[in-house]
């Protein structure tokens, strides 16, 4: 299946990214796929099993967690890494095919990837 997608900037060229990305990483019950959705100011981090159309595990910059944390962007990105691989651990995951959303794998995206490692998944 091809995607056309058309126009100039950079979301554009981020939605062009993430199509490329999605034809080979697919996430299965046996490894789901971690998924990365980053705005200006919030990192989301969802565990889901394509096969099922579920969603297994999520933490986000958003949730209660967060609500005390002082620290830039990318450390609380790296905290969300954290905390998603441990609620993985908890749920008997342990390695997960990594989806970066279209984003460029560099600061926050990199940050949430080095979280997830150090909590003990493997990506």
């Amino acid at each position: 299946m091809t995607v056309k997608i058309f126009g100039k900037g950079k979301s554009v060229a981020r939605i062009r990214r993430h199509a490329r990305l999605r034809k080979s990483v697919v996430g299965t019950a046996t490894r789901p796929r971690l998924v990365i959705t980053r705005s200006n100011r919030n990192m989301i981090a969802q565990i889901v099993d394509d096969s099922k159309g579920l969603t297994l595990v999520s933490e986000s910059t958003l949730m209660s967690d967060f609500s005390d944390f002082k620290g830039s962007k990318t450390e609380a990105a790296k905290k969300v890494g954290e905390l998603v691989a441990k609620k993985a651990q908890d749920k008997g995951i342990s390695e997960v095919v990594f989806d970066r959303g279209g984003n460029k794998y560099h600061g926050r995206v990199a940050a949430v990837a080095d979280g997830a490692r150090e909590g003990g998944l493997a990506l």
